[in-house]
């Protein structure tokens, strides 16, 4: 216990993932007392966040007595001993699988999703599942099983959704790693929310086998727009972390081929061409997150990095956002009832040819034939060549992941009659949240998330750093070079070292 006594509790609670193998690997703590610990802290601050929602402390004690084994034998791992969380709908043998809907309450999947897998083999001790929205389509993260989880620096806030319990989670010292996923900025939103680091990788990078709607069969496959990737507290854990888990799946692609990303484009601030981003011509961003860009962007050019606040190669933000509404709830029809379907292909035949809101896009994208289908992807195909082209001129684009910090609760209803306050001024709930995921989503770019800064009243606020496709290793090392020059995570005071 050499490590827990002496060491100061921050080392424990919020140590990286590198610090905390050094002193596994030092046998300052071993194994089971780093998750003894990790335990303790969920068992005394959970309670008012709700963040790790189902919890395999049994079977991870199991892990960590093996760990330690094996650190005595003197094996090295690259996760071997570290506790790590996951999003609820990663399917982990025995535990239940539900993505929020009370009717999956019982499902139990009987293997491991191909990313757990990943982390095991990698060493990592699994301790427990993290809370989301019902059908992972909210900005919050709540659900008739599992009730609300509330954000770690104010319990009246939303952690962001839908992977909010990995956020909260993370900034409450409950393990140094979780694992996410994202379709409309559910790794991105909750990082900036909650003040921690997230990478939604590249479109294919990461393998969903495991990560289905039950009842459904783990089969290989890719979904549109959805990616699974890792949250941590630090940008090099970001990277240690996506090692683990990309790469494809060795029954499918993986027979034929193998990973081998590109290296960062530059190892030093005053080699990036940076393309600064800060607001949207269809929705604004609020003055709080408008102000830290600026004053990011001005700390990046004293740093030496070329940064431009516009570029004539920059594609059309409002064709791409409407493009992405569109895709976004094709991608997502297939949960709906024959009945919803057909009411949403009612709704989106009632509207005006000229109805180019974002709203009508939503709405034409649930009831899409296959064919009209078709045409919006030879749209997207052209879209991404236009951000292929950009990316010529620059190395990375600093872009807005949301319009607010964390907002408070709001669970009412219906959906689509929500509103969120932008400096004073009502707009339609998911237009203002979800406009900030595209383009990275609707590209399939890599896009990591990094804190920046806080609010004069204490929230966190953080930028999205998106680059080219299957160049993630480019923004998660800027996002390093960022977090090492001008901060970084730092803990919600609120709460006890312990």
């Amino acid at each position: 216990m050499e490590f827990v006594m002496t060491a100061d509790a921050a080392a424990l609670n919020y140590g990286s993932i590198s610090a905390l193998l050094s002193a596994l690997h030092a046998r300052k703590i071993s194994a089971s007392e780093l998750l003894a610990h990790t335990i303790a802290r969920i068992e005394a601050l959970d309670g008012k966040i709700n963040a790790v929602i189902v919890r395999d402390f049994d079977r991870a004690k199991d892990a960590a007595r093996a760990a330690d084994a094996a650190l005595g034998r003197g094996e090295r791992q690259p996760l071997l001993g570290i506790p790590v969380t996951l999003k609820e709908p990663f399917n982990v043998a025995g535990l239940p699988t539900t993505w929020g809907f009370p009717h999956f309450r019982d499902f139990k999947p009987e293997e491991d999703a191909l990313v757990v897998s990943r982390l095991k083999a990698a060493g990592a001790i699994i301790i427990g599942k993290t809370n989301i929205p019902i059908g992972l389509r909210d900005f919050q993260s709540y659900n008739d099983i599992h009730g609300t989880t509330n954000n770690p620096w104010d319990l009246g806030r939303s952690p962001g959704g839908s992977s909010g319990g990995s956020g909260a989670a993370l900034a409450a010292g409950f393990g140094p790693l979780s694992i996410g996923s994202d379709i409309g900025g559910s790794i991105r939103v909750p990082s900036h929310f909650c003040g921690v680091f997230g990478h939604k990788p590249s479109l294919g990078l990461v393998p969903l086998r495991g990560y289905s709607l039950p009842p459904a069969p783990p089969v290989p496959g890719q979904v549109d727009l959805a990616v699974v990737g890792p949250m941590a507290r630090t940008a090099s854990d970001l990277a240690l972390s996506l090692d683990v888990i990309a790469g494809p799946d060795e029954t499918r692609d993986g027979i034929g081929y193998r990973l081998a990303l590109p290296a960062p484009r530059h190892d030093q601030l005053k080699n990036f061409r940076i393309l600064v981003i800060d607001t949207h011509p269809l929705m604004p961003t609020g003055d709080a997150l408008r102000s830290a860009i600026s004053r990011l962007a001005q700390r990046l050019e004293r740093s030496g990095a070329r940064v431009a606040r516009a570029s004539t190669s920059l594609p059309d933000l409002s064709e791409s956002a409407r493009l992405y509404m569109k895709l976004l709830n094709a991608a997502r029809s297939p949960r709906l009832s024959p009945a919803a379907l057909a009411e949403a292909q009612g709704l989106a035949a009632a509207l005006a040819p000229d109805d180019r809101s974002l709203q009508a896009e939503r709405a034409r994208g649930w009831g899409m034939t296959h064919r009209e289908w078709l045409a919006t992807d030879a749209t997207r195909l052209q879209l991404q060549q236009k951000w292929h082209q950009l990316f010529r001129d620059v190395d990375a684009v600093i872009y807005p992941t949301a319009a607010v910090p964390a907002f408070p609760h709001d669970q009412s209803e219906p959906f689509d009659a929500r509103q969120l306050d932008i400096d004073g001024k009502l707009y339609n709930y998911s237009d203002a949240c979800f406009i900030w995921a595209d383009p990275a989503s609707t590209c399939g770019l890599p896009a990591t998330a990094v804190p920046i800064e806080r609010t004069t009243t204490g929230l966190p606020i953080g930028v999205q750093i998106i680059g080219p496709y299957l160049e993630d290793r480019t923004t998660i090392a800027l996002a390093g070079l960022i977090e090492r020059e001008f901060g970084g995570f730092v803990p919600p005071p609120s709460l006890p070292a312990m």
